[in-house]
């Protein structure tokens, strides 16, 4: 299947999950997270999940990994929409976030962090394949980004059903995950 394909099917799953099963699946996704060791991690960019688009509740997996690993420097994305590029900005519980045009709620003001000191970085996505690419909402923001990161980066996507076989239409500024958590599979790539 295109991408443009799977966007559309996807989208619509997803706003067929009723709320309270949303719940359930948000917990399921936690659980399985916590099949991880984060001994060696330093530093997360995470997400805030757009609610319109019944994104994964990955703040849930935010906070716990906060709470594994008390040092943990959290950082959120920042967009430039003109340039289409992103930056990851350090949070912490004083930050002020604000909204942008395209849905996406991101940090106000804080420091920049340079992507290689990035361990996790936490990857939207509306489907995945089985070898690891995902289809998210088309801007590449992420595409562009994650190749500044370290090598070892671990790129970690949430998912609330299985992998399709292919994405038809991938290129070469596709950036595969590492792994794909599902409410019941942690898919590793």
């Amino acid at each position: 299947m295109t991408k443009k394909e799977i966007r559309q099917i996807f989208k619509a799953k997803r706003q067929a999950i009723s709320d309270q099963e949303k719940l359930k699946l948000d917990d399921l996704l936690l659980i399985q997270l916590q099949q991880f060791s984060f001994d060696s991690t330093d530093c997360l960019l995470s997400y805030w999940p757009i609610e319109q688009h019944k994104e994964p509740n990955v703040t849930l997996a935010t906070r716990f990994l906060k709470l594994m690993v008390p040092h943990l420097q959290i950082t959120y994305p920042v967009t430039n929409l003109l340039s289409r590029n992103m930056q990851a900005m350090l949070v912490n519980e004083n930050t002020n976030f604000k909204t942008n045009q395209l849905g996406i709620t991101e940090p106000i003001d804080g420091l920049i962090i340079d992507p290689a000191s990035i361990n996790i970085v936490f990857v939207p996505l509306l489907a995945f394949d089985e070898i690891g690419y995902r289809v998210g909402y088309g801007k590449g923001y992420y595409d562009r980004y994650l190749p500044k990161c370290a090598s070892n980066t671990l790129k970690i996507g949430f998912s609330y059903f299985d992998p399709i076989a292919q994405i038809t239409d991938k290129d070469q500024f596709d950036v595969p995950l590492s792994y794909c958590i599902t409410p019941q599979h942690i898919y590793e790539f």
